[in-house]
């Protein structure tokens, strides 16, 4: 085992307060990398100033300090606990922000701390525009036409060059903080300056416009003997415009060939050991839709907001195997104890994950809802189901918004006019626009150009819509019951749609024995078996939650209700 021996105290950087652009997913990572440590043998001291968390919880680490994550604090917590490590790579860009500061303040080099995971070279590559750019050149790797910039008049002197529209991106800012498309001199001036007010470094990049390509990421995993391997690749069904943070996320990607699909997965490799990235990296590339063209967007040297939904999709827990990597372990070292098998294993998934953003609209009704580069979303969920549109339609139930019906009625009185404004400009409800659009008949074809969605999303969305059609206009049989609740539509709304009740359609599938069954989620399309299993639910013959094959599990409940852990475990 090589372990590193010479580190006994390990203080890890959280992501502090649930804030736009960097909520529990971070702490969900969190929680489990201090576990993780401990595993191992570490003593764990966690700086996380925020109590509505399971990782504050006392026993996720040896000792917590719920302090503000400044450098003053930080520094105090240090002359007080003596870490003989730092590990900022699971607290957003909060912690990659103050691991920098405290590196160059020197700080860590006081008190001989040293800096686990990503080095602070690997951060700054990542992180600075201007270095970023120029490694990406050195390997060979693509990026789009961009100017790094420190005032509002060499942005304009960019935008005089190379003509609007622009993406402003600033510098080390959380969530696209800062950033914005601007399509005018007065956009350019306006988000420039914010840009450069809010990136700690006062830096910003001009670029220039690709919206409208495929948007791709990469979960990626590194160790010190620069293996590699991927957990996971996802596509934005939203084209590079939109922040992927806001946008319907599917895993694994459905629009790639094998030729797409292995160039960007190449080129995500390549960047993460150039990076020499040790744990976990998250990449963003923008394909071109009409040909194999792609640029590098950007590069997480961290686990990120997607790495906690590819642990969950795959059963990889990427933050868990990023923390040993931290301290030395390799990959073929680690035991994935989800499916008992080396940490060089790369899941392959046999389902469909469709992420949702869950947006705050309804308690900040006069927010600008009109979606950019800058993340407005504050919450996402995760559905399962084996195809995209079963996935798709259980996740918009899961959001809780009144739309378990794949409609909203407000949306169903605008004019074909506004209709078109809002496929154009797209805001929190364009999944209802699109649906409302495609009943009234508007063409896949001109949906696509207005949105740039790719076609095959905008087809698996008509599909539904046509289902609906087709149970309007026809009796309910058992075989259009079957392919109803093949494509996941809800009882309720087959009963809206077939002018019966949900008990109606319910007493129907009993008659019919039309139940779901379930599948396990255990990585690797079930190659190995899994210890930990969970299941979604699919309407299919084979059942593999069979009660003959099921194993006793235990439950632990949460407890007596206290801060930051209440009834809604109970719920679950």
């Amino acid at each position: 085992m090589s372990k590193n021996t010479d580190i006994n105290k390990i203080l890890v950087i959280g992501s502090g307060p649930i804030v736009i652009g960097q909520a529990a997913e971070f702490d969900y990572s969190g929680t489990q990398a201090c576990e993780s440590l401990r595993e191992e043998g570490y003593t764990v001291i966690l700086a996380n100033s925020n109590p509505a968390t399971i990782m504050t919880d006392h026993t996720v680490a040896d000792k917590v300090y719920m302090e503000p994550l400044t450098i003053e604090f930080l520094k105090k917590i240090i002359q007080k606990e003596q870490p003989d490590a730092l590990l900022p790579t699971l607290g957003g860009q909060t912690g990659l922000n103050l691991a920098i500061e405290l590196e160059k303040a020197g700080i860590l080099k006081e008190y001989g701390v040293t800096l686990l995971g990503s080095s602070l070279d690997a951060i700054e590559k990542a992180e600075d525009r201007e270095k970023f750019r120029s490694l990406m050149r050195e390997i060979n790797e693509p990026v789009p036409d961009s100017r790094i910039v420190t005032t509002v008049e060499e942005a304009l002197e960019f935008a005089s060059e190379i003509g609007y529209p622009l993406i402003v991106r600033p510098a080390y800012t959380l969530g696209g903080t800062g950033g914005g498309m601007c399509y005018d001199q007065k956009e350019l001036k306006e988000i420039t300056r914010a840009g450069l007010s809010l990136s700690p470094m006062n830096q910003c990049l001009i670029e220039k416009n690709i919206a409208g390509f495929k948007e791709i990421e990469f979960e990626v995993l590194r160790d010190k003997n620069d293996q590699a391997i991927v957990v996971c690749d996802m596509e934005n069904v939203d084209p590079v415009g939109i922040h992927t943070g806001d946008s319907f996320v599917v895993a694994p990607s459905q629009t790639l060939n094998n030729q797409e699909h292995q160039l960007l997965r190449n080129a995500s490799l390549k960047i993460i050991r150039a990076l020499k990235i040790e744990g976990g990296c998250n990449v963003q590339l923008a394909l071109d839709p009409d040909s194999l063209t792609y640029y590098i967007i950007e590069v997480n040297p961290r686990v990120s907001r997607s790495s906690a939904l590819a642990s969950k999709a795959t059963g990889y827990p990427i933050a868990k195997v990023a923390a040993k990597i931290a301290v030395g372990l390799t990959l073929d070292e680690i035991m994935n104890p989800i499916t008992n098998t080396s940490g060089m294993f790369e899941p392959t998934l046999d389902y469909i994950v469709t992420k949702f953003p869950r947006f705050p609209f309804d308690k900040f009704t006069s927010g600008n809802r009109y979606l950019g580069t800058q993340m407005k979303a504050t919450g996402e969920i995760m559905a399962l189901g084996r195809s995209f549109t079963e996935s798709l339609l259980k996740g918009i139930r899961s959001l809780d918004i009144g739309a378990e019906e794949f409609r909203l009625k407000f949306i169903e009185e605008l004019s074909d006019t506004s209709i078109i404004d809002k496929l154009t400009r797209a805001d929190d409800e364009r999944i209802f626009v699109l649906a409302e659009a495609l009943r009234r008949g508007m063409t896949v074809d001109d949906i696509h150009h207005w949105t740039k969605i790719n076609h095959y999303f905008l087809h698996q969305l008509n599909s539904i819509i046509t289902l609906e059609k087709k149970l309007i206009a026809n009796k309910l049989s058992e075989e259009l019951l079957q392919e109803a609740k093949k494509v996941g539509l809800s009882d309720r709304q087959i009963a809206r749609l077939s002018n019966q009740t949900a008990d109606d359609i319910f007493q129907l599938r009993r008659e019919t024995n039309l139940f779901p069954v379930y599948k396990m989620v255990d990585t690797c399309a079930a190659e190995f078996e899994s210890v930990t299993p969970y299941f979604y639910s699919t309407y299919e013959k084979e059942n593999e939650s069979n009660r003959s094959t099921r194993k006793k599990v235990l439950i632990l409940g949460s407890g007596p209700i206290r801060i930051g852990q209440g009834i809604e475990f109970d719920y679950a």
